[in-house]
């Protein structure tokens, strides 16, 4: 698999045609920036390199939602650097402009490596077939032809995402403890008026991306891979305290109690 030709088409359109569209959720506590922190940010733009964030070669948006909450969906930003063939890296944001509210990450590994891992690990990811086959997920800037290309390769890869900040249920601060998220596998899933609202700003048709890839490839998701259509579902959970990630922050979803304690420990 060789993303890069098709990563590196990508950068010059992130500004032209892919971003500044969708602003943060929330508003954010604190001053504003200073004439000297702005000169200072200046300064080190201009002096210092980045080469992790220089790495970022690809542009995705798509959709998730909480672990063992299905009624708990975000559109997110994903920002892409290619380790190799079968190792991605996202940084995942709230929005596409310069002050997005920084939600998480997620890590993409082909489904040669998601095979070899152990099946307690195995229940963190979730698969790509239906966001890539859907037109749910985009790769907004690229050329129709281009696009796709980059998602035959993405189609049978599996990721796993935590969320850090949830912007989405009004924190206005990296509050509470991270999440894991997971990603739609079926029709009916996704939250019609996210989908119509991303198509409005992107200027994009899901139903028509979703027909120019039916001959895309997908091979049957990997077992272990989606554990929560399964009814095994793992969240993390506060030692002490309420429970954190339900709908509404009321209701906990976790898995035995076994994997719980794995998870408390730091040991999953």
């Amino acid at each position: 698999m060789k993303y890069f030709p098709l990563m590196m088409l990508s950068v010059p359109l992130l500004v032209a045609c892919g971003g500044a569209n969708t602003p943060p959720h929330t508003p954010l506590p604190g001053n504003q920036t200073s004439a000297k922190m702005q000169t200072l940010e200046t300064g080190a733009q201009v002096m210092q390199s980045r080469p992790p964030v220089e790495a970022i070669s690809a542009y995705l948006d798509g959709f998730h939602f909480y672990n063992g909450d299905k009624n708990g969906q975000m559109e997110a930003h994903h920002y892409v650097t290619v380790l190799n063939d079968d190792v991605m890296q996202a940084i995942i944001y709230d929005s596409n402009t310069k002050d997005a509210r920084l939600m998480g990450v997620e890590y993409i590994i082909s489904e040669r490596l998601f095979k070899t891992l152990p099946p307690e690990e195995k229940k963190l990811w979730h698969s790509h077939q239906y966001e890539v086959k859907s037109g749910s997920l985009i790769a907004p800037g690229l050329p129709a032809v281009a696009e796709k290309a980059l998602m035959s390769k993405i189609v049978n890869t599996y990721g796993k995402t935590w969320h850090t900040w949830h912007t989405d249920r009004n924190k206005t601060l990296p509050l509470g403890i991270p999440a894991l998220m997971m990603g739609f596998t079926g029709e009916g899933q996704l939250d019609p008026a996210l989908l119509k609202d991303r198509d409005r700003r992107f200027k994009t048709d899901t139903q028509a991306i979703k027909s120019q890839r039916q001959d895309i490839i997908a091979r049957p998701v990997a077992a272990g891979a989606d554990a929560w259509q399964q009814g095994d579902v793992v969240q993390l959970k506060l030692v002490e305290g309420a429970a954190e990630h339900g709908h509404n922050d009321t209701t906990h979803f976790g898995t035995s109690e076994q994997t719980q304690r794995k998870i408390a420990s730091g040991k999953q």
